[in-house]
């Protein structure tokens, strides 16, 4: 059942549900997040790094009813074309109601970031909802995404910056996660959160926290992967779950998996409203 917060309770006793988020939010893009989230009763993103376009695709198609987001790396598709693969996705999205999040860590300087992420192959700012950037090259990054973005589309674009990995050994810590922290700061309308493992406290401003690294079964792998579990992640702050391997690696059902994760992720949110 959907969370709601009644009037004669403090906002000090408990988290805000998604709606009263997306009633108060800045940002067209983050509204439209939310309130999807809360009308599908899902956290949950799908990160489904696969290599060809008709098994990207028929994924998508068994996660959707179950997810608010996909995530997709679109340079790892072996045989990508924006008519035979971002196409077919659109269709997908719009059949399923969710968004979509490249996952393409923008790093360098704004001209550059700029000409990646309208042009190029894969004309990323044409399709993507959602898209990420490192802190490494400071503001110019945000300024030179949020160009192509107005120049390419007039569909609300939204920007998460990375202030934290799940990755083993990562240095995305500490000041650089502060200083990552301040250039996001930079377009609060743009920048709608960031990829990190807990809540980012900063007055004025409601974040979105996505948390890679999250599973119900696997604690890593050899490649420097490490796994939280849902609860733990959402306890912490985080809005949106991103998992992918524990959605249809090593033999498991889509289909199972993704409403297992749903589940989870909202009984996770809503326990965490309830508090």
């Amino acid at each position: 059942m959907t969370t709601h917060r009644t009037a004669s309770r403090s906002p000090d006793q408990m988290a805000p549900t998604y709606t009263e988020r997306a009633d108060a939010h800045t940002s067209p893009l983050a509204q439209r997040l939310f309130r999807l989230m809360e009308s599908k009763q899902t956290n949950l993103c799908a990160s489904v790094d696969v290599t060809t376009t008709q098994e990207m695709l028929a994924l998508v198609d068994k996660l959707g009813p179950y997810i608010c987001l996909v995530k997709t790396h679109i340079d790892i598709i072996d045989d990508f074309t924006y008519e035979g693969t971002v196409v077919p996705l659109l269709a997908l999205a719009k059949k399923h109601n969710f968004l979509i999040f490249e996952d393409r860590k923008f790093a360098d300087i704004g001209n550059t970031v700029k000409h990646q992420y309208s042009g190029g192959v894969y004309k990323i700012a044409r399709w993507a909802d959602i898209t990420n950037a490192h802190g490494v090259t400071g503001a110019g990054i945000v300024k030179g995404l949020k160009e192509a973005a107005e120049e390419t589309t007039d569909e609300p674009r939204g920007l998460l910056m990375l202030a934290e990995l799940s990755s083993k050994g990562s240095i995305a810590y500490g000041e650089y996660t502060e200083k990552t922290i301040e250039i996001a700061e930079s377009d609060k309308e743009f920048c709608i959160g960031f990829i990190a493992q807990r809540k980012v406290e900063k007055p004025g401003f409601d974040w979105i926290i996505m948390t890679p690294g999250v599973g119900l079964d696997d604690k890593g792998d050899a490649l420097g992967q490490q796994y939280r579990t849902v609860d733990e992640v959402v306890s912490t702050g985080s809005d949106i779950i991103i998992v992918g391997r524990g959605l249809f690696g090593k033999g498991r059902d889509p289909v199972v998996e993704g409403q297992r994760y749903r589940d989870a992720g909202w009984a996770a949110y809503q326990k965490r409203c309830q508090q």
